[in-house]
């Protein structure tokens, strides 16, 4: 029940946004009652803390599946992929969430104390993935990881927000750009 409800939020979130995220809007997405949500979480935004936990959780897979494209492809394409399918998702929205809700951010600081959350879980992704380039010698071996990544999380931010999505090829032109310095296969 707490996945079709982390779903039906998921599918609310994409659709309207943050501020139309409420405990009608889940239940009545998900198909059920809405008592339903609050026999499985404290309030509502217990619920969204979960939420933002379990899609952060969810970071993992992709991370391992990033680290294991090292090599493959150009170093661009793959933060192309990456963080089209980051901003394509619920993250943008969380991101939303994260600074429209007073509470949700209080109870999210006491697990993520600095940063966005989801975000700095990308950020910490891109940073392994471009060291797992680094060690096959398609990076630069002085290269500050940890800012590549977060320039390209705050660049990635930037193109995906506030309505259509950009090409593939406009963000791989970006992509190719802000590693330009750093990556010796592009």
């Amino acid at each position: 029940m707490r996945e079709q409800l982390f779903d039906a939020a998921e599918r609310v979130l994409l659709r309207a946004g943050p501020s139309a995220l409420t405990s009608r809007a889940v239940t009545t997405e998900a198909g059920v009652a809405k008592g339903v949500l609050h026999r499985h979480f404290a309030d509502f935004d217990d619920f969204l803390v979960e939420l933002v936990k379990d899609r952060t959780t969810r970071l993992g897979a992709q991370s391992d599946a990033l680290r294991r494209s090292a090599g493959t492809g150009t170093v661009a394409g793959n933060l192309t992929v990456v963080l089209s399918d980051l901003f394509m998702s619920v993250a943008s929205s969380i991101v939303g969430l994260f600074i429209f809700r007073d509470e949700l951010r209080a109870r999210l600081r006491r697990t993520y104390p600095t940063g966005l959350p989801l975000l700095t879980e990308a950020a910490a992704m891109i940073s392994a993935y471009l060291a797992a380039e680094r060690d096959l010698g398609r990076v630069a071996d002085g290269a500050d990881l940890d800012t590549v990544a977060l320039t390209l999380i705050g660049t990635g931010h930037l193109l995906f927000a506030g309505g259509d999505a950009p090409d593939a090829d406009a963000v791989h032109a970006v992509m190719s750009t802000a590693i330009a310095g750093v990556a010796t296969d592009r």
